[in-house]
């Protein structure tokens, strides 16, 4: 009797592994085709992105070049709207292509040198090479510093040239 519940569960067993060990289905989307998240996310989709801030970094001192980050929420209407602003605007995307390290961010980082006067979305902050938090390059706003909207296409420009400039003049 023992000896047929041993075989019993060492089939189970066996059955198991084996289910355990197959391909696992692909995750297909219901409802039509996903559309593949880039690093991106639709700021520039042919701009070069970094995927970590530690990486960001390591490229703004290895290539001389000031970094760019962006906090921003997918989901929120004034990301979404700096985002399209941002996209389009092709003095920007052509500064960020030859000068700049960029990284956007969906999340907080641990550096809270990124968050001089809180976290809010969206932010733009400046980093130069030696890893130098720009908190003097700012925005309109003086309860949010670093919020950029549209209609502030242009000052963001004029602060990435600033980014560029000090660069030059202080490192």
């Amino acid at each position: 009797m023992i000896r047929g519940l041993l075989s019993v569960l060492l089939v189970l067993v066996a059955v198991a592994v084996s289910s355990s060990l197959a391909k696992p289905e692909k995750n297909i989307a219901k409802r039509g085709k996903r559309i593949p998240q880039t690093l991106s996310r639709g700021w520039g989709d042919q701009l070069i992105w970094a995927q970590t801030y530690e990486e960001a970094l390591y490229w703004a001192r290895a290539q001389n070049k000031p970094l760019m980050v962006i906090f921003h929420l997918e989901d929120c209407p004034h990301s979404a709207s700096m985002k399209k602003a941002f996209a389009e605007d092709k003095d920007i995307q052509k500064v960020l292509d030859e000068d700049f390290i960029i990284l956007n961010l969906v999340y907080e980082t641990t550096d809270k040198h990124l968050s001089p006067d809180g976290q809010y979305v969206p932010r733009i902050i400046f980093v130069d090479p030696s890893m130098t938090v720009r908190a003097d390059i700012t925005g309109r706003y003086s309860n949010r510093m670093y919020a950029y909207e549209p209609s502030d296409i242009q000052l963001l420009l004029s602060n990435m040239q600033k980014a560029k400039k000090l660069l030059k003049t202080e490192l």
